[in-house]
């Protein structure tokens, strides 16, 4: 079987998983956790064969005319670069944990069949914009993401939560994807062709006539879908959905299709200097403000969120400096730790009872209750903060290298500007990144109090996973040196500066965050705090769930618990109430476009109402009016009828004669 058939099978298995779940989800309920594990299973074996077969050489190209157009044509493409086969790994790996975790999470859930479909069908479109060649072909499975985040963020549809997160997650990504489309449309028109191999050879040639203008048009979407500055505010709210959802979103779909999309074309924006500056804003804004954010967050699953938009930054700041193979490192690293952190928070939040980091500071013995979580969350929290050896710190230094040789002018596809830019913002974000991941790290695990209840072992699904995924967090940093050619045939290794630089500033971050836990740590036995909704033996997703629920009800919030004893909001002080609202972009956003949109409905709504439908309803007034009239003419008696002709006629003679009178006057 070629490399290109095994390929196209890669995202097909899903695909046929999701219909045959939704097939048989009533009628054979026990075939729906088979046919979601094994398809996706399969097509990890499938990937990572066609990885080892490709081998990082020349990219392996195959095609067929969907449909003639006309004009464009629109073609069923495969490309397979190192890029490509590496990031396929990736999310079939990682899906295939998500679907197995999730048979022990949502055990009992009466809406798991539809779940799992969902899942499988989110699998699969990521893989299609994976493996396509086509950039029609790409949308198709862009599109399908969105929809599947709707329903699978959604799942929870009892609690307002979750209904709100969905429908903001759908609206603020939609918004993205209208210049998206736009700008593909663009594109198309200036190279001639949808085919990636043949827009890359149109850009080589400068067939690009409006380089900047498609290039922030292709911007929007990558923002709304990849979670960045400022279209990045539905990702947080999005931890309304289950753990395995936040875990799947976040490592190896939806948010990281954008990325993947820029590096995938990056020629085309490294044509308009002026678009590489400013997705390197975007990047900056978004690493610093994310890691202001996730500072502040009482909700753990919210601090993740806020530090994967962190994370997206800097993959964003790789390619804003030309080196997408720096920013496709970066992704698949943060794609292990990250689903480690997810999947680690769905076991603490089961345990704990709550999902409130103010409500497990006030507990003791969880790291004792559940050990596997303890230690794989540990290494994660430490690859994230890109401390050395795990994955984490290898990949971030590839990007400050690249922005670093950026700046000093050693390397000329962007401006300085842009290298300084992410340099810079790279070093604070860092600070940032160990900060909260640190604060994290205290709150859940040194938390002094009661000891929390024994709920029993977990799950050896849950956990088993989390090994598995701790595998790459921790190696596969030290593979940098053996994978060049898989990333554009340059090296990955650190430069000392940098490494030395980024340290040091990480070590700076964790230690002052320490310090601050030490002096507010006694306030925490003084200060009782409560959102726990804990219930021994229940599935972890009625835990989490209602958790959410608690935490809003108890706190006013999700986001935020009136702690003292939170060394975040000693750390942050003043910014702090801003910080945690996410600097009021929602308020914001709100003020600018909610109202007016809605005052405009109203509007509508009244001229509807009022105007339009008085004139309609006044004509049919009229016209009763009319009726009723001539009805009672109608007796049904011959005489009226004889009565009323002569009448008639007598007053047609005397008017036919006094009209015969006044003409014969004049």
């Amino acid at each position: 079987m070629t490399t290109t058939t095994l390929a196209a099978l890669v995202p097909l298995l899903p695909f046929l998983g999701a219909l045959g779940g939704l097939a048989v989800g009533r009628t054979a309920p026990g075939f729906v956790r088979p046919l979601a594990i094994l398809p996706t299973l399969t097509a990890a074996v499938l990937a990572v064969l066609v990885a080892v077969r490709q081998g990082g050489g020349r990219a392996l190209d195959a095609a067929t005319q969907l449909t003639p157009t006309g004009s464009v044509p629109i073609d069923l493409a495969l490309h397979l670069d190192g890029f490509a086969v590496l990031v396929a790994v990736l999310v079939t790996v990682v899906a295939t944990c998500v679907q197995l975790y999730s048979t022990a999470y949502l055990r009992d859930d009466a809406r798991y069949p539809s779940y799992a479909a969902l899942v499988s069908l989110f699998t699969s479109a990521m893989l299609l914009v994976v493996y396509s060649g086509d950039l029609m072909v790409l949308l198709v499975g862009w599109e399908i993401m969105g929809i599947c985040s709707y329903f699978l963020v959604g799942h929870y549809w009892e609690t307002p939560e979750a209904r709100a997160a969905s429908l903001k997650a759908f609206l603020v990504t939609k918004l993205g994807d209208v210049p998206f489309l736009i700008g593909l449309f663009a594109l198309a028109a200036d190279t001639g062709s949808f085919r990636i191999t043949k827009i890359l050879a149109a850009v080589a040639h400068g067939g690009l006539e409006h380089p900047t203008l498609i290039a922030l048009l292709l911007l929007a979407g990558v923002a709304g879908k990849s979670a960045q500055f400022p279209l990045h505010t539905w990702l947080p709210d999005a931890m309304a959905g289950p753990t395995p959802v936040s875990a799947l979103i976040h490592a190896a779909t939806m948010v990281a299709a954008g990325i993947y999309f820029v590096a995938r074309l990056l020629p085309v924006f490294a044509a308009s200097g002026a678009a590489l500056v400013v997705l390197a804003v975007m990047a900056a804004v978004t690493m610093i403000g994310s890691g202001l954010a996730a500072l502040a967050q009482d909700d753990i699953k919210r601090v993740l969120a806020y530090s994967t938009i962190g994370q997206l930054g800097y993959m964003s700041g790789a390619l804003a400096v030309g080196d997408r193979g720096a920013a496709v490192f970066h992704l698949i690293s943060h794609g292990a730790f990250k689903a480690v952190l997810f999947l680690a928070a769905g076991v603490v939040i089961h345990a704990a009872g709550t999902n409130s980091l103010a409500a497990m500071s006030r507990m003791s013995g969880l790291a004792r209750r559940i050990p596997d979580a303890y230690w794989t969350m540990t290494v994660a929290l430490l690859a994230l903060a890109a401390i050395p050896p795990f994955a984490g710190f290898f990949s971030k230094e590839a990007v400050l290298v690249a922005a670093e040789h950026t700046a000093l002018g050693d390397r000329t596809v962007a401006p300085a500007a842009a290298g300084w830019t992410i340099l810079i913002a790279g070093l604070l974000a860092a600070v940032l990144t160990a900060s909260y991941a640190v604060r994290l790290w205290l709150l859940a695990f040194r938390g002094r109090g009661a000891e929390i209840p024994d709920h029993g072992k977990q799950p050896l699904a849950m956990t088993s996973v989390l090994w598995i995924l701790a595998l790459p967090t921790i190696g596969f940093g030290l593979t940098a040196g053996l994978l060049g050619d898989w990333f554009d045939g340059h090296g990955l290794t650190p430069s000392l500066t940098t490494a030395v630089l980024s340290t040091g500033v990480t070590l700076v971050g964790g230690l002052v965050t320490y310090g601050a836990w030490r002096h507010t740590t006694a306030l925490a036995a003084r200060t009782p705090i409560g959102a726990v909704a804990a219930h021994p033996g229940a599935e972890p997703a009625l835990v989490e769930a209602e958790a959410m629920t608690s935490h809003t009800a108890v706190y006013g919030t999700i986001a935020d618990a009136p702690d003292p004893a939170d060394p975040g909001r000693l750390l942050l002080g003043p910014l702090h109430r801003h910080a945690v609202t996410g600097f009021h972009l929602d308020a914001l956003y709100t003020a600018l476009f909610v109202r007016p949109v809605r005052a405009a409905a109203h509007l509508v709504r009244f001229l509807d109402r009022e105007v339009v439908d008085t004139y309609v309803n006044g004509t049919g007034a009229v016209t009763r009016l009319l009726g009723t009239a001539v009805r009672r003419a109608q007796t049904g008696n011959v005489q009226t009828y004889v009565s009323a002709l002569l009448a008639g006629s007598l007053a047609l003679a005397i008017a036919a004669v006094v009209f015969a009178n006044v003409n014969a006057g004049s």
